[in-house]
């Protein structure tokens, strides 16, 4: 029996994880799904599922959440700023409870592209290796959702913005990062490898807008803005300035192929190929 946890089960990607193990024929009693609010995945807990409560600031819950825990997969904070510390207690409890794999979601090409949200997420893997815990780092590229769950400024203004010029994002759906990862967590041999994540078709900005346009019979472009107006914009938008910082950052990244992922690797684990921009878009207008 090998007894698998899967932190911020709360989150969308980890209890999307949770779906993948049980789909892959998973025992409902050999996962672990952890959150630090418990009612949050009580619907787990009612199908079967051990829910144990873990943050990743109160290192103390995370040695009784990790207690027994044979592999593990770490999902990044989302608290951009403070995830080095969050995540090195999350790293030194699996130490302490003698985990024999960590399955870190990093982000992709983060010691190749430049991009300032990768800075933690290279910070966590040094750790990783200086602890000497066994890891495999799935290095997650964008996700499509990042685009497709917020659709009404884009139907209200007729335009999708950004500042990435013709650079291509090798975005896939959620639920294929959450196959993937239950994909490496159910299979022998993972310590030291590092996937490079991201969907089979790269995708302009300009051929998101001609996609969505199609699925919704709307007229609707891509605007390509300077750095300065695209901050602007979203700061004016209501988003936070530092926030806004790290948006324009990774279009700028973007634009000179740091979210480009061409190996394959995320078809190859899950065994299909990657939802299709069209799949994504189509679903989200529908939905």
């Amino acid at each position: 029996m090998t007894v698998v946890l899967v932190t911020g089960a709360s989150g969308h990607l980890g209890r999307l994880v949770v779906d993948a193990l049980l789909e892959r024929g998973k025992p409902a009693g050999d996962i672990v799904a952890t959150a630090r609010d418990l009612d949050a995945i009580a619907d787990l807990a009612a199908r079967g599922v051990q829910t144990r409560r873990a943050d990743y600031t109160d290192p103390a819950s995370l040695d009784a959440a990790f207690a027994g825990v044979d592999r593990l997969l770490l999902v990044s904070s989302s608290a951009v700023g403070s995830r080095v510390e969050q995540h090195a207690n999350v790293v030194d409890a699996a130490s302490r409870a003698g985990v024999d794999l960590v399955a870190y979601t990093s982000i992709a090409n983060a010691d190749t592209g430049g991009l300032a949200l990768a800075a933690e997420h290279l910070e966590t893997e040094r750790l990783l290796r200086e602890r000497g815990v066994p890891t495999v780092l799935l290095r997650n590229g964008w996700y499509v959702e990042n685009y497709t769950e917020n659709l009404d400024p884009v139907l209200a203004t007729g335009s999708v913005v950004g500042s990435a010029g013709g650079g291509k994002v090798s975005a896939a759906a959620r639920r294929d990062y959450a196959e993937a990862a239950a994909a490496v967590l159910l299979a022998d041999d993972q310590p030291g490898k590092v996937y490079e994540l991201g969907g089979d078709v790269p995708f302009t900005l300009a051929e998101l807008a001609a996609t969505l346009a199609e699925a919704t019979g709307r007229e609707i472009g891509y605007r390509d803005l300077t750095i300065e107006e695209h901050t602007a914009t979203l700061e004016s938008a209501g988003v936070p300035a530092p926030y806004a910082a790290l948006l324009v950052d990774s279009d700028q990244g973007i634009g000179r192929g740091a979210l480009h992922v061409d190996g394959g690797d995320l078809s190859r684990l899950i065994g299909r190929p990657t939802t299709s921009l069209t799949e994504a878009v189509r679903a989200a207008v529908a939905g």
